[in-house]
């Protein structure tokens, strides 16, 4: 279903009561409403960044909810739509920070170089944001961070707002490096996004630890 190593590490997961209700669940609401991303792709950020691939995490809060534009991974959108505000600052504040200018709206090579783009929700009902929400997804993604939390090699776990932020309890590991700031959407980016320079320090980080930079 996902990854080789993913399979290993969250084969516990899916033999819980809670990963059988959660699933039960999500196939009757694709069966019975317009959910994104489509069901084949809900668990693409682990089939594109394996386990011990992981270099940079990015977590998100839940898929975008507009037709045709998630694919699975945060902050990603396919590049036939328009794109969304939050991945247009992101987008600003890469080009301010290290002078990248990207033309698409897909961070697909992202997740193939390491970067774990990571939704703390994986699937939403179209034009209904967080409907999802506690269902059992989120108890699935904390164990996921738990389960990285547990690495030896260091990781950057890149946070973006407040619900991003609350998931640092479960990074407990100095072996790992933390960069927070507000959340990329036009409401707070000018409130500590813009100038915070997440990749450059990301990729400081790596090149500290003898790790292959990301490039963005």
């Amino acid at each position: 279903m996902i990854n080789k190593k993913w399979d290993v590490i969250l084969e516990p997961e899916f033999k819980k009561d809670y990963f059988r209700d959660l699933g039960v669940f999500v196939k009757s609401e694709y069966k019975n409403k317009i959910c994104y991303p489509k069901y084949s792709d809900v668990f693409n950020a682990f089939r594109f960044t394996d386990y011990d691939d992981v270099k940079v995490v990015i977590l998100g809060q839940d898929p975008y909810h507009g037709e045709g534009e998630a694919h699975g991974l945060s902050f990603s959108v396919h590049d036939d739509v328009k794109r969304p505000p939050s991945l247009n600052n992101i987008l600003k504040e890469l080009y301010s920070d290290v002078g990248v200018v990207r033309s698409g709206n897909e961070l697909t090579d992202w997740a193939k170089q390491g970067v774990l783009l990571l939704n703390s929700v994986l699937t939403v009902v179209k034009d209904t944001p967080l409907s999802h929400k506690g269902k059992g997804w989120e108890i699935f993604t904390d164990n996921v961070i738990r389960y990285l939390n547990d690495r030896e090699k260091p990781i950057v776990f890149i946070l973006w707002g407040s619900y991003a932020r609350s998931k640092k309890e479960f990074i407990t590991n100095k072996n790992h490096f933390i960069i927070e700031s507000a959340h990329p959407s036009p409401l707070s980016a000018s409130r500590g996004f813009f100038g915070s320079k997440p990749f450059s320090r990301t990729n400081s980080f790596l090149e500290k630890n003898g790790i292959s930079k990301i490039n963005w």
